[in-house]
């Protein structure tokens, strides 16, 4: 059964801030943050692939690989609006920004710093300029 809550301004921004853009809903992104299963999975189906620990934070996979490493710094070069943005890589796949917030996916970080939705994975890269995209 489907019920309507209303958030406010802020809570929504938020919870784009930590979807994934073209994936996630607002249901998806709080019902990873509160831990539950896929509703498919509960209803006895398996857990489609993208339900599992290594979509909610993708540079999991990365740094499991060796590809990215906890404190590598990325960075994201806005040539037309002449401004560069870093993100660190945190412990768990997660991305800090210089503000402090920490963010699930490359896309839901760049999204926060641009202010509408990005495509993480083609805007940042690592320092020596491959593209985040390329790692995958």
């Amino acid at each position: 059964m489907s019920r309507t809550i209303r958030v406010d301004d802020d809570v929504f921004a938020r919870l784009q801030s930590l979807a994934e853009p073209f994936t996630d809903t607002p249901n998806s992104v709080i019902r990873r943050l509160l831990g539950l299963a896929n509703p498919s999975a509960q209803a006895g189906h398996p857990a489609s692939p993208a339900s599992s620990p290594a979509d909610d934070f993708p540079l999991a996979a990365l740094i499991t690989e060796g590809r990215l490493h906890v404190g590598q710094q990325l960075v994201w070069r806005r040539r037309n609006l002449k401004q560069v943005h870093h993100a660190v890589v945190v412990d768990g796949g997660g991305l800090r920004l210089d503000d402090g917030s920490v963010h699930a996916t490359p896309s839901s970080a760049a999204t926060a710093l641009a202010g509408n939705q990005q495509n993480g994975w083609k805007a940042f890269a690592t320092e020596d300029g491959t593209p985040l995209k390329d790692l995958r």
